[in-house]
């Protein structure tokens, strides 16, 4: 199976970009599955139900994932009781509306599960992310052997971490928030892949997808300025993880950026 996975879509041009490039780019690389972080696609803050069903239908992404910011538009609320490929991180309390975990399948019949994490260290306070994990593990079906893994996290210790902790019992575990794409794909010792940040899908010339001159004024006057999504031409990244669909575990990850 080969699959991508794309780093936080950030706002109108990261939506652009996916929707333009999504079909070309899974036909020239053979991409079994398209998947994203989609949390900052709207605005750049938070998902509408608009945009998922955007990024859904008219990108052909199989799959979205989010992370802190899935609660800023409500309607999507109502848009999990429809629509099973949004999922939210799955360590917020008991009682969160939609799913951190889902199973699919893709068109060839391979079923393949997702879960959606989101870390504690300067995060939200939420239930323990590696708890969360091992118990999601344990209700997936034996016969889904390709199981990612999108942690949602600021530290790279704590990324780190669960890389080690998942090592040998999923498919990838692959990081996502920062906005910045880091040189570290590998398969760990037992044969898990991992990425400390997928990186974005956003404005290139920007801070993390955001127009450069307001958050410069900050960082010089230290007072608060408003935040706006730059507006020049998006870059996608991510990364591209080849499968043994025999033993659900990757060959290779390799950073891709398009």
């Amino acid at each position: 199976m080969r699959i991508c996975f794309f780093g936080d879509i950030v706002g109108r041009p990261g939506r652009t970009a996916i929707i333009e490039r999504t079909s070309r780019l899974r036909r020239e690389h053979a991409f079994d599955l398209v998947l994203a972080n989609a949390e900052n696609a709207s605005g750049g803050l938070g998902l509408t139900s608009k945009s998922a069903r955007q990024l859904l239908a008219a990108a052909g992404l199989d799959v979205l994932t989010s992370g802190n910011h899935i609660w800023k538009h409500k309607d999507l609320i109502s848009f999990f009781q429809e629509n099973d490929r949004v999922l939210r991180p799955a360590n917020y309390p008991e009682g969160a509306p939609g799913a951190g975990l889902g199973i699919y399948q893709t068109e060839s019949g391979m079923p393949y599960a997702i879960i959606n994490l989101l870390g504690r260290t300067y995060m939200d306070a939420v239930d323990c992310p590696f708890q969360s994990a091992m118990s999601l593990l344990a209700t997936v079906p034996g016969d889904v052997l390709v199981r990612l893994v999108d942690f949602h996290a600021e530290a790279t210790s704590e990324k780190r971490a669960m890389g080690f902790v998942l090592d040998g019992r999923v498919t990838a575990v692959l990081g996502t928030h920062t906005h910045v794409q880091t040189n570290d794909a590998q398969i760990l010792p037992q044969g898990t892949a991992y990425m400390t940040d997928l990186g974005m899908c956003g404005p290139k010339d920007s801070i993390l997808g955001m127009s450069v001159d307001p958050i410069v004024q900050r960082f010089l006057t230290g007072r608060p300025h408003r935040f706006v999504v730059a507006r020049n031409p998006a870059r996608l990244e991510g990364c591209s993880l080849d499968v043994d669909d025999a033993s659900g575990f990757a060959r290779s990850i390799e950073a891709f950026v398009a």
